[in-house]
Parts: structure tokens; sequence; C-alpha cells
């Protein structure tokens, strides 16, 4: 069976490289060759140098040109570099040009992702939706990958049935190429069933009526502190980019009694590879079908306001871009200039200041979602019959009951009522409490 190469267990020292070619460009460019070296650090490879290219005009063959491509090589040479890492996306085309100029491993932003979600894949969904990925990543790369045995058989030179004759490396890649695909088919049969069961679970949540809102945000941002710290729960929640790949949904309860589900999703990351946002689908499609989102940002972050883009554009691509958004501006208690505090307010003044860490604001954070859904419960009193017992058991269900009294053969009842089951309860309903 053909697997994707595993380059972070075969290199040590990287060389990271950004080209840009518009002069405007180059403070973004600094900023994403900074992100790089986060993605490469989390494989646990060494970064000997960060360096920043202009380049006049965009190569086809090495996005820049011979002498500066030359001059990359020198440097990571110099540096006794195992690896180098384009921030670009590469073309198949241009990482085999490169590495045949270099003599060392090269590899872009995208297979550096796609090599971290391949470490932190935990659960059987997540492995399938890396898998698909990656071979997608790796299907037009498989040339590059059997090169090495370009010069063994027969090969297609001169000769009575020379161009018929087919040598070593073409017959393997024929083989891995046709395993690359029966791994993909397999993997989409796979999460399409994956889609079947969150429909399934889905439908259910519907039934019983139960809000449902969906943490979105750049990676790293806090999303899975925050519904640790809401639901009581331990999802793992570490300082570190990608921690969580999975989907979690934890039950919190509202201030006005309302319940409240919420979904933790991947984070994002600025130049998120397209095939991953495609292969995550099923998990994202949360996000898609919540009744609200919940955008975590990290207040303490000098590039929040690019990273709040970042999260707007990939909910656009998702089609979720009209959802109702609570705004929370997460570790707010790393900010301690007054200055930055106050610009923070005037940039996001619907903004929700918290600290999933510590605690602070989450009680204003439980009162937006109250808000949003204020229209969705009623507080109500009842007085049941006491052979309507399957009534109580209803509210007890699916409703949030505050008190329950009894008055002869009658039960009363004070409740906080979804409106989902309000309409059966109406006959018994006596004033709002």
């Amino acid at each position: 069976m053909f697997e994707v190469r595993q380059k972070p267990d075969m290199v040590e020292r990287a060389l990271l490289v950004r080209i840009y070619f518009d002069q405007r460009e180059e403070s973004e460019a600094e900023s994403l060759l900074e992100e790089l070296g986060e993605l490469v650090s989390t494989l646990g490879i060494e970064v000997a140098e960060s360096v920043l290219y202009r380049s006049r005009e965009m190569h086809k063959k090495l996005l820049c040109g011979t002498g500066k491509a030359a001059e990359i090589v020198e440097l990571a040479r110099a540096h006794e570099c195992d690896v180098i890492v384009i921030d670009n996306g590469l073309a198949p085309s241009q990482q085999r040009e490169w590495e045949k100029l270099a003599d060392l491993c090269v590899i872009d932003r995208e297979e550096v992702i796609l090599d971290i979600f391949a470490k932190r894949a935990q659960t059987r969904e997540a492995r399938l939706q890396v898998e698909l990925a990656r071979m997608q990543y790796a299907l037009p790369r498989l040339a590059r990958m059997w090169g090495h045995l370009d010069r063994e058989g027969a090969g297609s030179g001169g000769g009575a049935g020379g161009g018929a004759s087919r040598g070593m490396g073409e017959k393997q890649i024929e083989v891995d190429r046709r395993l690359a695909h029966l791994t993909i088919d397999r993997a989409k049969r796979e999460l399409e069933v994956v889609r079947k069961q969150r429909k399934t679970q889905r439908k259910e949540r519907e039934r019983l009526g139960t809000p449902h809102a969906a943490i979105v945000g750049y990676t790293n941002a806090g999303k899975s502190t925050l519904l640790n710290r809401l639901s009581g729960s331990e999802v793992m929640a570490k300082d570190m980019l990608f921690a969580t790949l999975d989907t979690t949904t934890r039950r919190t309860e509202l201030p006005d009694g309302q319940p409240l589900l919420l979904t933790d999703t991947v984070g994002f990351v600025r130049n998120l590879p397209h095939r991953l946002v495609e292969a995550f689908m099923a998990t994202l499609e949360e996000a898609v079908l919540a009744d609200f989102l919940i955008h975590v940002l990290d207040a303490s972050s000098p590039e929040m306001d690019r990273l709040h883009q970042t999260t707007l554009e990939v909910m656009e691509e998702l089609g979720a871009e009209d959802k109702q958004v609570i705004t929370v501006l997460n570790k707010i208690d790393r900010v301690t200039d007054p200055d930055a505090l106050a610009e923070l307010k005037l940039k996001y003044p619907d903004a929700v200041h918290a600290s999933a860490f510590t605690g602070q604001g989450v009680e204003d954070f439980l009162l937006a979602c109250t808000r949003i859904l204020a229209d969705r419960v009623r507080r109500q009193q009842y007085r049941i019959p006491q052979k309507r017992a399957d009534l109580v058991s209803l509210l007890h269900r699916d409703a949030k009951v505050l008190s329950t009294e009894y008055d002869g053969d009658d039960i009363l009842v004070s409740a906080v009522v979804p409106a989902s089951i309000a309409g059966r309860l109406e006959t018994f309903s006596l004033l709002p409490a």
C-alpha cells in the first residue's frame, strides 16, 4: 500500500522561505513567514533561519529566478539544513525542480499543515479526513517520490520496441496511483457514512428543539478552553496549533434555564488549503447548520484583525457568512495596556471581553447567548392534573423546571419552556410567572 512520505520523521533542521512579488505585500509576507515558523516548530523541527525574498515577477519553474533560488539553496547548506520549507504553494513540477536544484527535501506550507493534521488526528473520522487530504495532495507528486527509480529498467530510448518498453519505476508509479485512487475512494465513502450519522444526530437535536451553537475561530484562539469553562468538560485544550481536529459537542445551561449545545470545531489558519476545507466538510458543516456562531479571537495577538478576517473568509467559503455571530475577545486578561483595550472596544463594540482561562467575562458571554435565543423560550406556570404525569415528565426532560407544588389533585409547575413543546402544554397554562 502506498503511503505519503513522513518527512517530519526524517528531518531535523529547516530553512523557511517566503517569496513575495509586490512591495505592498512585504508586511503580510513577514507575518505569514512568522506563522510558518510556528507551524514547523509544532512538528518538532528546528528552524535554522527564516528568510524573505522579493522577486520582481513570478517564474514558472521555481517561483523566483534561478539566481535567487541558488542563493536559497546555498543558505540552506550553510546552515546544514535537511529541508527547505517554502511558504508559498508549490506546484508538483516546481517542487521537483527545487529538489533537483537543492538535492534536499523541499516542502510547502500545505504539506506542513497536512503533516501536523496527521499527527493530531485521534478519532477514526479525523484520520479519514486527513488521509483523504494527504492522498489528494500526494497523487500528482508520485513521480517525484519515485524519481530514484527512473534510472532502473529499460527506459524508452531508441531501437526496436524502445517506445513500448517500460522501466521499473514507471510500473511502480502506476501501482501507487491505482492504490492512491482506491484509498481516496474508500475515504470518501466512509466519510459519507460519517455525514449520514451526523445528520441522524442533528435530527434528534432538532426533535428535542435544543439550540445549538458552533465555536469557530483561528487555531489556538482558546476555543476548547472556552468549551471546557462553559460545560465543565475536559476537552483537550493546549497552547499549540491545531490541538483540536475532532468536533466535540457539550451541553451547558444559560441564565434563563435554557439548555444550549456547544460544538468545538477545527481551528482555521491563513492560506488554509482548500482540500483541507473540503476534507473536513463533515466536521465544519456543524458550523453551517448551527443556530448561531461563537467567533473566538485571541485579543492578545498583534495579528488579531487579520486572523478575524481569515475566519470570516473560511465561513464564507462554507456558506455560513449570514449566521448570527457572538464575537468573543478571549485572553483579554493578557491585554494590560489601557490604550489597547480602548482600541479593541472601538473596533469591536459588540464583542464580549473574556478570558476562558480565568473565567472573566463568561457570565457576559452567557447573557449574550440568552439574548440571541430569547424568542426560543418562555417562563410559564402550569396546573397539570396528576393523571397527566407524562406532561410533568416532558417538562423535566425538555424544559427547565423551576418549582413544583401540589394543590389537591393538581401539580403546579413553574418552568422555562422551549417553543418546541409549549403548544402541547398550552391547555394547562396559567399566567406567566
